[in-house]
């Protein structure tokens, strides 16, 4: 008969209350399993949250009553529903990837994640432009300016195109192509690593053109610094050869 070896005898038995060092393994894995940024970001603090709630209450069980009371505290503050959603969200991930290290009982791991969230009553009007208000936006910048065109360009993009606030700052003259006699962003990454085509109007890429050739961009980043005097400077700044920058050298030449 075979013996058993160390590691095997050795298992970690699934717990019910989980330590410190517990949750921050737990929290390491949700981590891990996102791919993007903004999403690690967010996740990071409703967990750390989490925890720091779930360590100054006494000593109970990681399981779906304490989670349930979580969720009233959360109510007692007065957060949105959507905010408290996503933090129970964040919750039921940590709790499904403790129980997938061996760290929580698969049994109160399926409790957690059948917690349910608040009710979202009524529907969110928000705070819209209108069909004037677009154009204004836009044209609002001067566009004699070298700054004033890179700011109206960039404006027509956001509105025109529907893109996150963070997307055109990675935008580059490769992404724009043309497909089927129209101009597009093409495989344009965004959140959570999707990968999209966005259609862009005649008129976008009319200011496109102008900004481009303005500043002379014929690849790399569509959108760049402008300093005070209209430069527009290139991707990085050159550095001298004692490792300084080239801003600071200019200082120092002033």
């Amino acid at each position: 008969m075979k013996q058993k070896t160390r590691s095997e005898r050795k298992r970690v038995t699934p717990k019910a209350i989980l330590r410190l060092p517990d949750l921050e393994v737990a929290k390491s894995a949700v981590l891990n399993s996102l791919s993007c940024p903004d999403a690690q970001r967010g996740y990071r603090h409703a967990i750390d949250e989490f925890v720091e709630w779930y360590c100054s209450e006494p000593r109970l069980s990681f399981s779906k009553t304490v989670v349930v009371r979580y969720r009233m505290h959360l109510e007692s503050r007065n957060l949105a529903p959507g905010t408290i959603n996503l933090r129970l969200g964040a919750v039921r991930r940590l709790a499904y990837e403790a129980a997938d290290c061996g760290l929580l009982s698969a049994d109160l791991a399926a409790g957690i994640r059948r917690v349910k969230g608040v009710k979202k009553l009524g529907v969110r009007l928000g705070n819209w432009l209108t069909a004037d208000q677009g154009p204004d936006l836009w044209q609002g910048p001067d566009r004699e300016r070298m700054k004033g065109k890179r700011d109206r360009t960039l404006l027509a993009v956001l509105l025109a195109c529907g893109l996150r606030r963070h997307e055109p700052a990675v935008l580059t003259v490769d992404h724009l192509q043309q497909r089927e006699g129209h101009w597009a962003i093409v495989d344009l990454r965004g959140k959570a690593g999707h990968v999209r085509t966005v259609p862009v109007p005649e008129w976008v890429r009319g200011l496109l053109n102008e900004w481009m050739n303005a500043a002379g961009i014929r690849s790399g980043r569509l959108f760049r610094r402008v300093s005070s005097a209209g430069k527009v400077w290139g991707e990085k700044l050159r550095r001298s050869s004692s490792g300084t920058s080239l801003r600071s050298s200019r200082r120092r030449l002033a």
